[in-house]
């Protein structure tokens, strides 16, 4: 009997009977692609029965399911141990995607190094062959007795070599170049890398091995396929960067073991990534000193602090309706902080264009933020320099109150370390705090206060 075919939008993952412009579940346009649904074969069935007397099927109390011991292990960087929780979980799937050359495959490579002092690795890949693999370990510094490659993109074949190895980690890259031979769509298909993807899940639950996928992204920069595949892995990670620097970071989308805030920073050398322990350093290295429009953040990116140099450009204009750009910062959240700034601190920005840039590439997000990007516009507006030792901390409300913010004694201490004297901070709520010997808070109940504070 002939498998029905239906049409899955490759946005949401919704699935229609008939083929349609538009997406009738998120509104999408031109998403929908022909997928073959797997025919559910009569042996599965008639074993169905039989399967359901074991007792791995049978329904288990809370109580009565034992933790695996030792059920994470280092990949021997540390930066992406952070970012996964902590280790890298056996029997769990992880996908690794970014723009092409972030270095998605070198950091899977390199990890290999530390992996196979204690374990056995397959990698397999469909995009190079053995002796391009073995140029790159060779730049990498990597190698081990342990390390097995494959060069395949036949899945079936993939999870026989699997079968007979016995590995405890497999790194397959990438997940778009893989096919199965009862599906008769091209690699890189939805139906391809969707059933893949499955059959994947399905080894790695069912064997214990840990596995890394790479998976490519599209114009739009989300992951090439369908949206439900990010649905299927137990972790998503991005490799992000600008391509004229060489410090990339690595973001979790999606962690069922261990929390999505967390960031791993790396550089990109000669000899691959290197990891950066101390990313504020980075951030504020080349910082200009005594210069207007600048000003010191300090955010979380989960457990850790990270300090980033905020910068303002107010330069007036004779357009009709004033040009607003922000990189690393929110558009609309801007835009409301400086209507924030213009009413309640007395700042016209009606005949100025205004530019606003976090340096390094880092994407402030955090409410904590606010004070420091309308600190720096203010002083390029006035022209005035901020305290090349004064930072700044708090969410700014509509009527300009100055709110405080989650693990202020954290970032304080961050900040100190660094060699800042001065940190302006809200008022509310922070009576408590203590800061470090040798920092000086500076508190302000609102906008207006701030600025005079700050300048």
């Amino acid at each position: 009997m002939k498998a029905k075919t239906v049409f899955l939008c490759t946005s949401c993952g919704n699935e229609t009977a008939k083929w349609a412009g538009r997406c009738p579940s998120c509104g999408q346009w031109n998403t929908l692609e022909e997928y073959t649904p797997p025919a559910a074969s009569t042996g599965r069935k008639a074993a169905a029965p039989a399967a359901r007397a074991t007792a791995v099927s049978r329904p288990k109390r809370l109580s009565e399911i034992q933790p695996e011991e030792a059920s994470r292990f280092s990949t021997g960087m540390g930066e992406l141990d952070r970012v996964l929780g902590g280790g890298a979980v056996r029997g769990s799937l992880v996908l690794v995607s970014g723009a092409p050359g972030i270095g998605k495959s070198t950091l899977l490579l390199q990890i290999c190094q530390k992996i196979t002092e204690q374990q056995r690795v397959l990698y397999v890949s469909g995009e190079e062959s053995a002796s391009q693999l073995k140029l790159r370990a060779e730049r990498l510094h990597v190698s081990g007795d342990e390390l097995f490659f494959l060069c395949e993109t036949n899945l079936d074949e993939v999870l026989t070599s699997a079968d007979g190895l016995k590995p405890d980690v497999l790194i397959v890259d990438s997940v778009q170049t893989l096919f199965t031979e009862d599906k008769q769509a091209s690699p890189g298909s939805v139906t391809q890398v969707k059933d893949c993807t499955m059959r994947l899940m399905q080894y790695c639950k069912s064997s214990g091995v840990t596995v890394f996928i790479v998976g490519h992204i599209n114009k739009e920069g989300v992951i090439a396929g369908p949206k439900v595949l990010e649905h299927m892995v137990d972790c998503v990670l991005y490799f992000e960067g600008e391509s004229h620097t060489s410090y990339r970071l690595l973001r979790a989308a999606k962690n069922r073991f261990g929390s999505t805030n967390e960031i791993g920073v790396f550089e990109m050398a000669d000899t691959g990534l290197t990891e950066v322990p101390n990313p504020s350093e980075m951030l504020l290295s080349g910082r200009p000193l005594g210069t207007s429009g600048t000003c010191v953040a300090c955010v979380m990116e989960g457990t850790r602090p990270i300090l980033a140099e905020v910068q303002a450009l107010v330069s007036p204009t004779t357009l009709s309706v004033p040009r607003r750009s922000c990189n690393g910062f929110d558009y609309n959240r801007a835009a409301m902080l400086l209507a924030v700034l213009e009413k309640r601190g007395g700042l016209h920005f009606s005949n100025a264009d205004i530019y606003l840039n976090v340096i390094g590439g880092l994407r402030l997000d955090e409410p904590a933020a606010d004070l420091p990007v309308l600190l720096a516009a203010a002083s390029a507006y006035r022209d005035k320099p901020i305290a090349d030792t004064m930072t700044a901390i708090g969410e700014v409300g509509l009527s300009g109150e100055i709110r405080s913010v989650r693990q202020l004694e954290l970032r304080l201490t961050e900040i100190h370390r660094l060699g800042f004297t001065h940190c302006i901070i809200p008022r509310s709520g922070t009576a408590a705090i203590k800061a470090p010997e040798g920092l000086q808070l500076l508190r302000a109940r609102n906008l207006s206060e701030a600025i005079a504070v700050a300048l």
